[in-house]
């Protein structure tokens, strides 16, 4: 019978090396493996309807705004979701030039009758501090309203945006009740309409809801 002989020292180590070095790559196999089974499941798993709630911050602001124009304040929150998804959408801008957690049209915010306002489909040429100007927007004829009264109706500031979208929506007929009229002004697609009525129907549900299990 042949004795074997004992591993040196160096050939234990690289033993060890080897066997580590399968074991390493056996987990990255397991791990790969989970992955792929998560990814196909995930694949088929039915989408979760939306859950987000009304930023408790907003509410204030979108019912100063209602009560000043004479609007349901969900319709408002209903805007901001679906235009910025309560400001969290980078950048505000939108592809053709909408601005701000309410996505105005400078031209829409400013007037129609200010610098290149119809040539440049609603961009405008003036000035970014015509933009925030009260008495430049007054004299166009515009939207924008300087509701925290600072001086400046400021498309970007939330507060003066969604009292502006109540200014318009007001003056485009949701004050006497014709809501999916104005909301069509503010943004020319059907679907749009139904998306804006869909949230503030679900918001004024889940809303009084709320407050009912109080």
């Amino acid at each position: 019978m042949v004795k074997k002989k004992k591993p040196t020292k160096a050939q234990q180590r690289k033993i060890k090396q080897r066997r580590s070095m399968f074991l390493a790559i056996l987990a990255l196999f397991v791990l790969g493996l989970a992955l792929v089974v998560l990814m196909q499941f995930r694949a088929v798993e039915k989408p979760k309807p939306y859950t987000q709630d009304i930023p408790e911050q907003y509410v204030a602001i979108y019912q100063r705004a209602a009560k000043e124009y004479g609007l349901d304040w969900f319709l408002l929150a209903a805007v901001h979701r679906v235009e910025t998804k309560f400001s969290t959408v980078e950048p505000m801008i939108s592809s053709v030039g909408a601005i701000g957690p309410m996505q105005f049209m400078p031209c829409t915010f400013v007037g129609w009758s200010a610098d290149g306002c119809p040539a440049t489909g609603g961009v405008g040429t003036f000035t970014d501090d015509d933009l925030v100007d009260p008495a430049i927007i007054k004299k166009y004829g515009g939207y924008g309203v300087d509701a925290n009264g600072d001086g400046k109706a400021d498309p970007w500031d939330l507060e003066d945006a969604v009292f502006s979208t109540a200014n318009f929506l007001a003056d485009n007929g949701a004050k006497d009740g014709k809501e999916a009229q104005a909301i069509f002004k503010y943004n020319h697609s059907n679907v749009y309409v139904k998306d804006i009525l869909f949230y503030r129907d679900e918001f004024k549900k889940a809303w009084n809801k709320d407050i009912a299990t109080k």
